[in-house]
């Protein structure tokens, strides 16, 4: 009996380790298989301010040196008029104040000048002599007026005589030949591709405001904004122009600048600095450089640009509009008018047809119109859909040159 109770006894103890050494052995591998499966903290690196000039705080000095020379003063002389009174009552529209560079009478004073003068900058795109600048700087072909080129490049001259190769008014842009017997080689300024710069970065702006007393002045700012449109007075004629996809900048310019290059920094030029709005400060305008990247042969080869039209005055359709002359939509544009003598006149489209397409694009609007007529070359036909008292005609145009007078 006794030897029973001694077996149960051991029996009972055995057991209880038994019971313990397993719970351990339990807690021992839980333990071993959360160390196992617990997760990795992934720690990110934030990425460090990259500098405004990487390891080079004399980087635009360095882009204005190599620059500057290849940016020259421009200074126009037309022909002497006679001090007849100018009767007219020229008012100013702050609105179409932008162009920061004098024309050719002051429109504060009743009398002409006897010397009209104009003054500007431009820059050497070609080893030859040929400047880029602005139409309103220097004018066009034939009107009497003599170019002065003032550069400040050792072993140049100080001044040379320049003349017109090209112009347009309609984009603000004209070609300058340098006339030298000598035929130096001139230092150049690269075009850049203004199609890939961007909102912020910086930009320098070179030129030579308020005429040679100021002479190669540099400024910085950054690319304000990108695809502007700005309606311009000519003080001369009394015209409005309105220049459309222009670069914004806040680098500082003022007059004489126009004309003169608006660089990245990279070196290479971007823009071309050609106004300002008078009411704000640091809000100036320049042409994308490759606005006249793409007519530049042209513009030199031939002396002008030729600009593709239809010769309709378009206009938006409005609900309003759609539903006075009982049109199924808003699709299209309307031709309130159709420009005598032109390639739509001659191909009869008539006032009041709805332009529905253009060639095998739809158009919703007069930008759609512009945009669509812009990619056919003189000569090119192209078949237009029109919406006329409720029947489709299709019709076909040939692209003419719009007008010097015209544009």
């Amino acid at each position: 009996m006794q030897n029973r109770k001694r077996i149960v006894s051991v029996l009972l103890l055995v057991g209880v380790l038994l019971v313990f050494s397993g719970v351990i052995a339990h807690l021992s591998s839980t333990t071993t298989l959360i160390a196992e499966e617990a997760p990795q903290i992934q720690i990110e690196s934030v990425p460090s301010a990259a500098p405004i000039i990487v390891d080079n705080p004399y980087l635009i000095a360095d882009i204005a040196e190599v620059a500057s020379p290849a940016t020259v003063f421009l200074s126009v002389e037309w022909p002497a008029v006679e001090q007849v009174p100018d009767q007219r009552i020229i008012t100013r529209d702050p609105l179409f104040n932008f162009f920061f560079d004098p024309w050719f009478n002051d429109p504060f004073t009743n009398r002409q000048p006897v010397q009209p003068r104009s003054a500007g900058s431009g820059f050497i795109i070609d080893e030859s002599g040929i400047i880029l600048t602005n139409q309103h700087v220097v004018g066009n072909r034939g009107e009497g007026q003599t170019v002065t080129v003032v550069l400040d490049v050792p072993g140049l001259e100080p001044e040379y005589e320049a003349e017109i190769i090209g112009s347009d008014y309609s984009l603000d842009l004209a070609a300058l030949r340098i006339i030298s017997e000598d035929e130096p080689t001139f230092p150049t300024i690269p075009l850049g591709n203004s199609d890939e710069s961007r909102i912020g970065e910086w930009t320098i702006a070179i030129g030579n405001p308020y005429g040679e007393a100021l002479h190669h002045t540099v400024t910085v700012g950054v690319l304000s904004a990108k695809g502007r449109e700005i309606t311009i007075m000519n003080q001369e004629t009394g015209k409005a122009n309105t220049y459309t996809n222009l670069m914004q900048t806040d680098a500082a310019i003022n007059s004489g600048n126009s004309g003169g290059p608006l660089l990245n920094m990279k070196g290479e030029v971007i823009g071309i600095n050609t106004a300002i709005h008078s009411q704000a400060q640091g809000i100036g305008f320049a042409i994308p450089i490759n606005v006249a990247k793409d007519v530049l042969e042209e513009l030199i080869t031939t002396g002008s640009v030729s600009m593709p039209w239809m010769g309709i005055y378009p206009d938006n359709i409005t609900e309003s509009i759609a539903s006075q002359l009982r049109l199924p939509d808003t699709k299209g544009v309307l031709v309130p008018d159709v420009v005598e003598n032109s390639p739509a006149a001659e191909a009869g489209l008539q006032a009041w047809d709805i332009i529905r397409r253009i060639g095998e694009q739809d158009v919703f609007s007069t930008d759609d119109v512009a945009k669509e007529v812009a990619e056919y070359s003189i000569g090119d036909e192209v078949m237009v859909t029109i919406w006329r008292q409720g029947k489709m005609l299709l019709i076909p145009i040939t692209i003419g040159d719009k007008p010097a007078h015209l544009r």
